[in-house]
């Protein structure tokens, strides 16, 4: 088991884990929106949160949202960086093409990641050594190819 990681925060509402051993707590809303059918909106959560050296936090959609509702993040992932101290918010698109979407204070509307993201160094080089998968892209795996295609 991995050991926990303290995240100081400044939260209307904390965001909390739906389930013991989930990957995201879940993001609140901190305002009453509503997002018109195509249309996007930044619904802030009222949480500020310091992230440890070393770590980021990611806002994804809810499953049930997406789903149910045609309710996705924009950005997903929108990354959260280890030095940024502002209110989270969330970028949300309205995908259902005639019903608009009601989003009142408290509703859940994403969720929060955090992982450790190391430092890393790009080194140039000439040659990137072989793999397996090479440069099959979009749709190399799991679907037949068409002559003259390649995805």
């Amino acid at each position: 088991m991995t050991e926990s990681v303290d995240i100081p925060i400044i939260a209307s509402a904390v965001p909390v884990y739906a389930h013991p051993g989930d990957a995201g707590a879940d993001l609140t809303s901190a305002e009453a929106v509503r997002i018109e059918p195509g249309h996007r909106a930044l619904v802030g959560t009222g949480v500020r949160i310091a992230l440890p050296e070393g770590y980021a936090a990611f806002v994804v959609p809810r499953s049930g949202l997406a789903a149910r509702h045609g309710i996705t993040v924009l950005n997903s992932p929108g990354t959260v960086d280890a030095g940024y101290r502002g209110e989270l918010k969330v970028a949300l698109l309205n995908t259902d093409l005639s019903e608009p979407y009601d989003i009142a204070v408290g509703d859940r509307i994403a969720q929060l990641i955090v992982m450790p993201v190391p430092p890393v160094r790009f080194v140039p080089v000439d040659e990137l050594p072989d793999s397996v998968r090479g440069e099959g892209g979009f749709g190399s795996t799991g679907y037949a190819q068409k002559e003259g295609i390649t995805a």
